[in-house]
């Protein structure tokens, strides 16, 4: 008689997006009510959440309409998630995968349903954002654990991954036709662009912004010559201080030194609001009335055959 296979359950944590323009105003609303992310007690989390989410809803909206009346990140997260199954067949286990949003459907208490369903023998937690940050990974750890209490089996955490090499050379294999590209019009300089955050949070000892710039590092260190090079933020909401420099002001320094300008975006996997709109055509918009001699904006890793095998190695501990 063949012994059973042991199951274990891939959960990927990612952000999650309103699929509809009706849901824009809700997942804002979760959003900004995490304690992750406003570190306010209740009720006043709450009603800040509140007033947040009306106020900003036709803004975003007008964003997610520009994509379709949707975020593509739940097909983007799939995608990653099948192809990511597929490639850990025929192991010594069964793996399989499941989706785990933070802010919109699936959430992972949708999620500890199935995972139950499928009764594994171990789990492991895979974040698809390479960076750590006490307000994505952590955020989506600590709900997964106050949910899934009921799921006794070994768990398995893969926190973060700013230097595997794998992921570092897709990123230099993604960057390099776009950079190609750029030197026809003078030496590029790469804007690493990264979502941006609270300084008040990295002061606290979230080491995002330390990881961010250590992948950055390792992708030029893997080219060739003299990279001019910055990593930069992007996506800052309110008054705070964020972290610097932004990305637009990048934009605006490298219009005034007449540069061709490469975007990576280096905190994305999949693409989304952050990509196709701001980076695709805010800061586009913005560098072309500035007369950038050239915008070039690199894809997110999204299903790249080195980064799906990052990934899988982080599964099977290698």
């Amino acid at each position: 008689m063949t012994p059973r296979l042991k199951k274990t359950a891939v959960i990927l944590f990612n952000l999650g997006g309103p699929d509809s323009l009706k849901a824009v105003r809700p997942f804002l609303f979760n959003l900004f009510n995490d304690k992750a992310i406003i570190r306010l007690p209740q009720p006043f989390r709450y009603l800040l959440a509140q007033f947040i989410s009306k106020t900003r809803t036709k803004k975003a909206s007008g964003i997610y309409q520009k994509m379709g009346g949707k975020s593509p990140l739940l097909e983007n997260t799939v995608a990653q998630g099948k192809a990511l199954e597929e490639s850990l067949k025929g192991k010594d286990s069964e793996y399989k995968v499941f989706i785990a949003m933070r802010y919109w459907h699936p959430f992972a208490e949708e999620t500890v349903k199935e995972v139950k369903k499928y009764n594994p023998d171990e789990v492991v937690l895979l974040p698809l954002y390479p960076h750590y940050s006490t307000t994505t990974t952590a955020s989506s750890f600590k709900e997964w654990y106050l949910l899934a209490k009921d799921i006794k089996v070994p768990t398995k955490e893969i926190e973060s991954y700013p230097l595997d090499e794998l992921f570092i050379e897709a990123h230099v294999e993604t960057l390099m036709p776009v950079y190609k590209e750029a030197e026809k019009y003078g030496t590029p300089r790469i804007l690493f662009s990264a979502h941006s955050l609270p300084q008040k949070i990295i002061d606290d000892g979230d080491p995002y912004q330390e990881q961010t710039i250590q992948t950055a590092q390792a992708i030029v260190s893997s080219l060739e010559g003299n990279i001019d090079y910055q990593v930069c933020y992007q996506s800052r909401v309110g008054r705070l201080k964020w972290l610097e420099p932004t990305t637009d002001a990048e934009i605006k320094r490298a219009a005034a030194d007449k540069v061709p300008v490469v975007v990576v975006p280096i905190s994305f996997v999949s693409e989304h609001s952050e990509t196709l709109v701001e980076l695709d055509i805010d800061y586009k918009n913005l560098a072309m009335s500035l007369g950038v001699p050239f915008y070039g904006r690199v894809p997110t890793l999204s299903c790249h055959p080195l980064f799906l095998e990052a990934l899988k190695k982080k599964v099977l501990g290698f």
